[in-house]
């Protein structure tokens, strides 16, 4: 479900739900041409429906993060924590271009990317992007 697609009126009702917020990071840098912009939002585009597909009912996404900047590990995390503090239990990262790591970012639950997932440019294979998100909440619910 997309951010713009939670009513105020529904908020509440659905806040139960929807516990874990998708944050996507393009990570542009202003230097690409107009076609790489647009193949990289592709990419991202794909990665995200691994995602937003099957966990319609429980995943918000929010706004994409669409440029890195030299301390892009410090504003990811600030904007996890922020999202935790509005009440989402969870925190998954997603890009298909930028090499982020889990250890830099305290406050996000899982980070899924093409290099961390596969090693390679191509778009990982569903069930491993399901059963990594599962993963996060299955580990919550043993705490």
């Amino acid at each position: 479900m997309k951010f713009s697609e939670v009513e105020s009126n529904t908020w509440e009702e659905l806040r139960p739900y929807l516990d874990t917020c998708l944050l996507p990071v393009a990570g542009l840098s202003g230097k690409e041409q107009p076609y790489e912009v647009t193949a990289a939002l592709l990419r991202l585009r794909d990665m995200m429906d691994l995602v937003e597909i099957p966990f319609k009912g429980r995943v918000v996404t929010y706004p994409t993060v669409q440029y890195g900047r030299d301390n892009i590990f410090e504003f990811i995390n600030e904007i996890s924590h922020n999202v935790k503090s509005s009440g989402f239990r969870f925190v998954v990262v997603i890009t298909s271009d930028v090499l982020l790591h889990n250890s830099y970012l305290p406050d996000v639950d899982l980070v899924l990317s093409l290099q961390s997932l596969e090693g390679s440019e191509e778009l990982p294979n569903s069930m491993i992007i399901q059963n990594e998100i599962q993963r996060i909440w299955q580990r919550d619910n043993q705490r």
